[in-house]
């Protein structure tokens, strides 16, 4: 089946889907979202190790880290390895103390900065709102990922999670989401998969397209 026959035939499967009202909103329940998702796995070792595929088959690099002391040692390693000038994150109890741990010139986020300056920054360092397994996402907003820039303009993003941001599905994210943030939502919800790609020339995949060539994922 050619890729035009397939997109095809899966619209043609999203048809046969009807809609029902749900508590008068019309609206699909989660439950309803995940009779037509993939699987996850029943348990939390399956879905680590879902993410861990999926993050691997994106070009992305995830690891998960026992405490702190690990966190900053491996944090450290990258640096080193990539030979770090400057680094760009922002006020965090997490993040923006292990960015400190690493004496580089550092740039904040959200003190109001140059965008051409952030470019200049060879990694972000970032918090997040939730880890997705269902499809390796890493969910950000502009309240807990230093504002809108930093997951975009440096060419390595690097990503703190704790393990309680750790959810099976898009469902139980955007219900994350609501828990954390009530009415109250954040003016950016943006859902990072992979490095940034295009495929547009000749189909060849080409990373760092549009954003971040490197993708680091950390989950204590």
């Amino acid at each position: 089946m050619s890729e035009r026959e397939n997109i095809f035939a899966r619209i043609k499967e999203a048809l046969t889907i009807h809609a029902h009202a749900h508590h008068g909103t019309g609206l699909p329940t989660a439950a309803d979202q995940r009779r037509v998702m993939p699987s996850v796995g029943a348990t939390t070792d399956e879905q680590f190790a879902l993410f861990a595929k999926n993050a691997a088959d994106l070009k992305a690099t995830f690891k998960i880290v026992q405490d702190e002391t690990e966190l900053r040692s491996e944090l450290t390693a990258l640096a080193a390895a990539e030979k770090w000038v400057r680094i760009a994150t922002h006020k965090s109890s997490l993040a923006g103390a292990l960015a400190a741990s690493l004496n580089l010139p550092t740039l904040m986020t959200d003190e109001g900065c140059d965008k051409h300056e952030l470019e200049k920054c060879d990694a972000g360092i970032s918090e997040c709102d939730a880890l997705v397994a269902q499809t390796g996402t890493v969910v950000v907003t502009s309240r807990t990922a230093g504002g809108r820039a930093l997951s975009c303009l440096p060419p390595h993003h690097v990503v703190i999670a704790r393990r309680e941001q750790f959810v099976a599905d898009l469902p139980a994210a955007f219900a994350l989401i609501r828990q954390k943030h009530g009415a109250n939502y954040p003016s950016m919800i943006s859902f990072i998969t992979g490095p940034s790609r295009t495929g547009d020339i000749e189909r060849i995949l080409v990373l760092g397209a549009h954003g971040p060539k490197k993708l680091t994922i950390f989950c204590l």
